[in-house]
């Protein structure tokens, strides 16, 4: 079982190389996570752990790998509020990102995982690409 949530016209950047004054970043941040909680606070919370939280960014052109996570943090910190567990918390929560073009927006989407994932596993269904 699943659920998913998309957020449409929120525009995730490339956090690492943005120019921008810090009080411009941290209201960013700020609406980033509290958009990601409200609209993931109205779902069913995992009724069993771990779940795998896939973040996938839309947009028009595509990030390198680091930013792409960097740019998600927000969105990672506002699902883990909602969820009501630390994001850290591997036992509970296993993290997964990916990448579409398209015009901009965050889909969110969780899954239960039916195995305990080890990193070597190559089951799809657990280690999303």
């Amino acid at each position: 079982m699943s659920r998913t949530v998309t957020i449409p016209g929120l525009r995730l950047s490339g956090s690492q190389n943005a120019r921008e004054h810090w009080r411009k970043r941290a209201d960013r941040t700020k609406r980033e996570r509290s958009l990601a909680r409200v609209l993931c606070s109205v779902m069913d919370r995992p009724q069993r752990w771990p779940v795998v939280v896939t973040i996938t960014r839309i947009g028009p052109r595509k990030l390198d790998g680091d930013n792409l996570a960097a740019s998600c943090k927000a969105v990672r910190d506002g699902v883990a509020d909602a969820l009501g567990v630390d994001d850290g918390d591997e036992s509970k929560v296993l993290w997964a990102y990916a990448q579409e073009k398209g015009p901009y927006a965050v889909r969110i989407e969780w899954t239960y995982c039916l195995v305990r994932v080890d990193p070597r596993h190559d089951c799809l269904e657990c280690n999303p690409p």
